[in-house]
């Protein structure tokens, strides 16, 4: 291997900053100037929509205010374990804290923006060394600042989080091994691990690959201090970003999303082969809309990431570098990520081996592909050769995904062309690539050498902003009609319906065919939300009443009787959906006003938070009820455990069978009627939990359609009181007769001592970090002074 200090010129890091900020700039604004003539702020599609504008307004004003449990999270989750997967821990987000809430949304671009730029400013800094030529080091930069994957990934925005700050930390690694510059491997461990733990999962499996393979190939030349120096480093970084990670692990545990084990053929083959089909084209492809499959029909081909794209190069530079540097450790790693792509149990080691397919790592090797490119395109030889050759295969391969267009269909006695799903959609992405394929064509036939990197330059940023274009078009305005009345219906209309709706109790709301997580722009609790990482209870209650939970909550509008249990008050219904709602024919609801583009339905059997039963149900009979009738079922009895009936059932009856058989729309208005009777006297929601006073006739159980935590402690009187999880994941605790003042108390379980734990690892890093340069400084004060010469 050549000599690797980095290269002494000056740096252009600022410059690729700059580019990669207005190349951004520019990409966003003809949308920004649609949506600003409309009065809106930019809304793109999808999950930016629904989550991350939501989400970062809503957490914008949580923090500020301070609080440990939010409400308007589904039916109440722990703020931190619900939103350090997006956004607790980024420092993109923390930027955000200097804006006041309701300004949040209009940052959302200049905050993309910035991530563009602090990403192509990280290649450059990581790429510099190996490519040894600054120019060309800038390209990569760019290259990766706008590679397919970033772009996809706008869709998801807080993924860009991660490509941003991927580079730094590849690149204090290699500045630790190879310069034994030691300062900032931890820092940028511990940062990227907390912005991100699923991400930071992935990257560590990645920087074990790239540390053996320049190991393996004489890039890296270990010694057994300079491995046990790296191996502590190692730990502090981790120590000093674990903050989020021990309250994130304790709660993942309990969530079956993160629990999905492969079984038989599914370590070795995919399900479908038209999933292998859709990774080798996600290389020479530019990429679709992440919510719209294209070429292939079958597999799990939405919202995975999947692309590997590079603008105006493709992955020519990435064949002609394996093929000429065999043995160099990129084109190792290239080869190892390849392999892992196509084996199911590989490609699912950088997400803990969860067998739902994602391909949301690809931003690391193709970090590393834009390396070997522009290290390719540096000599003026392989250009000429090995480039053109490679080109030609790049150009067949994308040519040749023209059969999935033109392949003949016979349904029903026609006979149609293509099995793409919409045509004129797959010509627009192939046009577009094959442009970028003949503008490199034409760069390579040029005839002045000298002048071909900055040419380059400026065909990778001005493509990158036309196809980006197309991708930026087709992802937002696919779903225009869908989403041309979100910031009216959400930002722009809140307050009116916050004014509309009561506040003489704690309620909850439900959300007819509104826009996703409108409990979050109202500050309420609201059974339809979108978050993937609520309290797990939520996943086990849902479930057991018939209500799908994956990465929403959408109880239908048949399960009427949850309404009750849940303690929903009002559903919001808009206007144009409103022919819809009465279709429904929703029992037990009422005209209860309009806000805006809301109708306001009020429901006749609302229940108040905090109720007692006189009956309990137990789990071998509440599972012999059909899911959809279970809701009525819990309106009449408490489900209890066997051990919690031996521990309580002096306190309630079991359930007789034959109120079993009798859960009707009339039996459940009953029980509704019942359960007021029996509520509560006061509930108060804080941003600590919640409190109740009672005053009951007998000793007894008072529920709470809360979500079971562990981080929740009690006290009934000031006295501790346990926390019984009843109903598959709600809550309810033992109060004596007469008056009793409940309190309920939400602390994140397991992040003081995380925190205390991560603030002591900053400590030892900073000491680390400055007391080398107090010494320093000591010694050059310290040191006898030069003599005078005695002629002057």
């Amino acid at each position: 291997m050549p000599q690797l200090a980095l290269h002494p010129s000056k740096s252009r890091y600022w410059q690729v900053f700059l580019l990669c900020l207005a190349v951004s700039a520019a990409l966003f604004a003809p949308h920004c100037l649609i949506d600003a003539l409309s009065g809106d702020f930019f809304h793109y599609a999808g999950d930016f929509n629904d989550q991350q504008i939501s989400f970062y307004s809503y957490a914008n004003a949580f923090v500020k205010q301070g609080g440990t449990f939010s409400w308007a999270t589904d039916l109440g989750s722990g703020f931190v374990n619900a939103y350090s997967f997006y956004l607790c821990g980024s420092p993109f987000f923390w930027l955000t804290l200097l804006l006041p809430d309701w300004l949040t949304p209009w940052f959302m671009v200049p905050m993309l923006c910035l991530k563009f730029a602090v990403a192509g400013g990280g290649a450059y800094l990581w790429m510099r060394r190996w490519v040894r030529d600054e120019e060309y080091s800038v390209i990569g930069a760019c290259l990766y600042a706008f590679s397919g994957f970033t772009i996809y990934n706008i869709f998801f925005n807080h993924f860009l989080d991660v490509v941003a700050l991927f580079p730094y930390l590849l690149a204090s690694l290699d500045d630790a091994v190879l310069d034994g510059r030691h300062r900032m491997f931890p820092f940028w461990l511990g940062l990227n691990l907390l912005n991100n733990y699923f991400f930071f999962a992935g990257q560590a499996v990645f920087l074990i690959i790239y540390f053996v393979c320049l190991t393996a190939g004489g890039a890296y030349r270990l010694t057994r201090r300079l491995f046990g120096r790296l191996a502590l480093e190692t730990l502090l970084g981790c120590a000093m970003g674990c903050a989020l990670l021990w309250p994130a692990a304790l709660s993942l545990v309990q969530n079956p999303r993160t629990i999905d084990p492969f079984n038989g053929y599914g370590y070795l083959v995919y399900g479908s082969a038209q999933q292998y089909l859709a990774i080798f084209y996600s290389a020479f492809l530019m990429p679709d809309a992440p919510y719209l499959r294209d070429l292939f029909q079958e597999g799990i081909l939405k919202h995975t990431s999947m692309t590997a794209y590079l603008p105006v190069v493709g992955i020519a530079g990435g064949l002609v570098f394996c093929r000429v540097r065999r043995r160099h450790p990129f084109s190792r790693i290239l080869r190892v990520c390849v392999i892992c792509a196509f084996v199911p149990v590989l490609n699912s080691m950088f997400y803990a081996f969860n067998s739902s397919y994602y391909a949301r790592w690809y931003y690391m090797p193709v970090l590393i592909l834009c390396a070997a490119t522009v290290m390719a395109l540096r000599s003026e030889r392989l250009r000429r050769t090995e480039f053109r050759l490679a080109l030609r295969v790049v150009a067949l391969c994308t040519l040749s995904s023209i059969a999935f267009a033109l392949v003949p269909v016979t349904e029903n006695d026609t006979t149609t062309l293509g099995v793409v799903e919409e045509p004129l959609r797959y010509w627009g992405l192939l046009a577009a690539t094959l442009l970028g394929i003949a503008l490199f064509a034409l760069l390579l036939h040029l005839r002045r050498p000298e002048r071909f990197a900055s040419l380059l330059l400026a065909a990778v940023l001005g493509f990158s902003f036309v196809y980006g274009q197309v991708h930026l078009s087709i992802t937002k305005y696919g779903q225009w009609y869908h989403d041309a009345a979100y910031v009216d219906e959400t930002w722009g209309q809140a307050d009116e319906v916050n004014a509309a709706l009561p506040d003489d109790a704690f309620y909850r709301i439900d959300a007819y065919e509104c826009y996703n997580n409108m409990g979050l722009w109202l500050d309420k609790s609201c059974i339809q939300f979108f978050n993937s990482t609520v309290a797990p209870s939520i996943l086990e209650f849902y479930p057991s009443v018939g209500v799908t939970r994956d990465v929403s909550s959408k109880p239908d509008v048949g399960l009427y009787a949850l309404r009750g249990l849940l303690s929903v008050r009002y559903t919001l219904v808009p206007r144009d959906a409103d022919a819809d709602w009465k279709k429904e024919k929703a029992q037990g609801w009422k005209a209860a006003g309009e806000a805006g583009d809301y109708l306001l339905y009020e429901n006749e059997n609302w229940v108040p938070m905090g109720f007692t039963y006189d009956r309990y149900v137990t789990q071998e009979t509440f599972d012999s009820v059909a899911e959809e009738k279970r809701g009525n079922l819990l309106m009449k009895a408490l489900l209890l455990t066997d051990d919690q009936i031996s521990r309580l059932g002096d306190l309630l009856t079991e359930l007789p069978a034959d109120e079993v058989g009798t859960l009707d729309f009339a039996g459940y208005a009953d029980d509704c009627a019942a359960r007021r009777a029996d509520a509560v006297t006061g509930f108060t929601a804080t941003r600590t939990g919640f409190t109740a006073t009672a005053d009951l006739d007998r000793e007894n159980l008072v529920f709470f359609s809360v979500p079971y935590d562990d981080g929740f402690s009690a006290t009934v009187n000031g006295q501790p009181a346990a926390i019984e999880k009843v109903d598959n994941g709600l809550m309810a605790v033992r109060a004596p007769a007469g008056r009793s003042e409940i309190v309920f108390t939400y602390h994140t379980a397991g992040l003081r001592a995380s925190a205390t734990v991560s603030g002591a690892a900053c400590v030892v890093w900073l000491a680390g970090v400055c007391l080398p340069v107090l010494r320093r400084r000591r010694r050059a004060d310290s040191a006898p002074a030069a003599p005078q010469d005695p002629r002057k």
